[in-house]
């Protein structure tokens, strides 16, 4: 393969300093309590981008819907207003210095005029806009989605000239000459994209084989930010999870893993330019150092210095290409890289006219120039107790965190080898995954108590948490929507679908059915044990599929090797009817 593997995102000493007291509750173990009206959406991050200019910022907002116009030279910041839940994410500039912002939860792309402060237009896309990149040849924005469409839009506006579904689970896009990369979020895959929309290649990175005391592989996976390098192709950031066994033990995951012990790593892998062949040797994987907890973004100057912000510990680390390319031929756990601790959660990062490095903070909502000042956006805190037990490490020793096997409240697509326990696959929190209690695979934890006993506290080495932040926890998962599937492409056979899944003999709806489709009982399917019946809602995100992982794809699923009859009776049904079932079950 054509890709390296660069290096791993840095240290933190902690979470940061609490922000002042909301509440007290005498039986929580920090007494630190805070609520937002509604609760913030999971951190995606990739929201800022310095304009043409060189000195205005474009920071997307998504938990206050609003999208920020600062001039770094100075002034007001300037907020331009969306609609609630619009959740906006992503943005780029076109030539005409217009910026186009995806809206993660409305399914549409915004276009906004810079300089008046204002909403020129908004165009549906998908459902689940993504990653944006501008292509000046032909003066159109690419538009990447979460359930496979690769939408390209005019950038003077109007509908779309182009709409493809090269593969689900799209993040990220980067104009290379007449080919795009396009980044998959889960397993960290690149696409090349020709110009007449085929699949010309498919690029993934080396798996991690450490040298520690543990001796354990990471295998990549969840590619949170791909940005284009000057000279050609993309740095990914993304994380690596231990696909080796883990030991399930108490005192947490890092008792089992290498590198200070994190069963999850975070890297920066350089994805070569197009035109270079796919036989090439396999990349060396980069030195993995277990102190950030969540990479959200990269950005790239054109002197070529990296820097990686880490929403979970609140900082930034910055280095030179040269230097990563340097570090990519050690697979240790110490790449030379500078860290400095942030005043806020920062969310972004990009770089300005001067070369300075500009992060994006969530909480408190700012702007640090690093080295200069702190520009504050004025606004609501959105400091919420549940948002930020899921977003930071329960130990403050390792960098793993809720979201760092449950990426934007879903999951890694990751089967773990557990020791006792087996192959378990990473489960979906999004949709009400409270509803469909007992909990985990083998139905063994009766409510969300249990799960932070045995998760939070017992394998992340976390505190038990009080009463009232047992229930914001529940009120944050509650929060959390489900994949948002695709509209399917053939409603016809999801029809005829949906009749098969509630016929009696074939057995569907028996397990699966109520509104949370699950009956939440443990069930024999083929596969050697009783297993909890999951919720089929937003199944079509949730790729591979099984407690083991298994089945690759939905129509894996009916091998015998997935649990075949055993698992519904799918004896009777031909080649077709089963595309019909799997098309039903994608538009659940």
């Amino acid at each position: 393969m054509s890709t390296s593997v660069l290096f791993s995102a840095l240290t933190a000493c902690g979470p940061g300093d609490p922000s002042p007291v909301a509440g007290f509750d005498a039986d929580d173990p920090d007494q630190q309590i805070t609520v937002t009206e509604v609760p913030p959406p999971a951190i995606s991050g990739g929201t800022l981008i310095i304009a043409g200019d060189g000195h205005t910022a474009v920071a997307a907002d998504p938990d206050r819907d609003r999208v920020w116009i600062v001039d770094l030279d100075g002034g007001a910041p300037a907020a331009v207003p969306l609609e609630r839940g619009d959740e906006p994410g992503r943005l780029v500039e076109d030539a005409s210095g217009r910026v186009h912002v995806a809206l993660r939860r409305a399914g549409a792309v915004v276009t906004l005029d810079v300089e008046g402060r204002s909403v020129i237009a908004r165009r549906d896309v998908c459902r689940a806009p993504r990653g944006v990149a501008y292509d000046a040849s032909r003066d159109v924005i690419h538009v990447a989605c979460a359930g496979g469409e690769l939408v390209t839009l005019p950038a003077s506006g109007g509908p779309a000239v182009r709409k493809l579904r090269p593969a689900t689970d799209l993040r990220d896009v980067v104009v290379e000459g007449d080919r795009l990369l396009v980044s998959r979020f889960r397993s960290a895959e690149t696409l090349v994209v020709g110009a007449d929309g085929a699949v010309l290649s498919r690029r993934t990175l080396p798996v991690l084989h450490s040298n520690g005391f543990a001796n354990s592989d990471y295998a990549p996976s969840v590619a949170w930010r791909m940005a284009p390098l000057a000279g050609g192709g993309a740095l990914m950031v993304h994380q690596r999870a231990m696909s080796s066994k883990v030991t399930l033990s108490p005192g947490g995951y890092y008792q089992a893993a290498d590198c200070d012990g994190n069963i999850v790593h975070s890297a920066v892998s350089k994805i070569d330019p197009a035109d270079v062949p796919d036989t090439s040797a396999t990349p060396q994987p980069a030195a993995a150092i277990p102190g950030v907890s969540l990479p959200v973004d990269i950005a790239i100057a054109p002197d070529g210095r990296v820097a990686v912000v880490g929403a979970g510990n609140n900082l930034v680390a910055s280095a030179t290409v040269d230097d990563l390319d340097r570090d990519a031929v050690v697979a240790g756990c110490n790449p030379q890289v500078t860290e400095q601790p942030l005043s806020g959660q920062p969310v972004a990062v990009a770089f300005d006219g001067q070369g300075e490095i500009v992060v994006q903070l969530r909480e408190p909502a700012a702007l640090e120039v690093l080295g200069r000042r702190t520009i504050a956006l004025p606004g609501e805190s959105v400091r919420d107790t549940g948002h930020e037990m899921f977003h930071r490490p329960p130990n403050g020793v390792s960098a793993v965190a809720c979201a760092s096997c449950h990426p934007e409240g879903h999951e890694d697509g990751r089967t773990w080898d557990f020791d006792p326990v087996g192959l378990r696959r990473t489960q979906a929190l999004g949709g009400g995954i409270l509803k469909t209690a007992p909990l985990h695979w083998s139905g063994d934890l009766p409510d969300l108590e249990g799960l932070m006993g045995e998760v939070f506290v017992s394998r992340m080495g976390g505190q038990k948490p009080g009463k009232r932040r047992l229930d914001l926890m529940a009120r944050y998962l509650d929060s959390l929507p489900a994949f948002p599937a695709s509209p399917p492409e053939d409603d016809a056979a999801v029809a005829r679908g949906e009749v098969l899944f509630h016929d009696k003999k074939v057995g569907c709806a028996e397990c699966h059915g109520g509104t949370m489709l699950t009956n939440n009982r443990n069930e024999s399917v083929g596969k050697g044990e009783l297993l909890q019946v999951p919720s089929l809602i937003g199944i079509s995100g949730r790729a591979p599929f099984m407690h083991d992982g298994c089945a690759a794809t939905l129509r894996d699923r009916f091998d015998p090797l997935c649990g075949g009859d055993d698992h519904g009776d799918i004896s009777g049904l031909g080649s077709a009817q089963l595309d019909d079932l799997v098309a039903y079950l994608e538009s659940l």
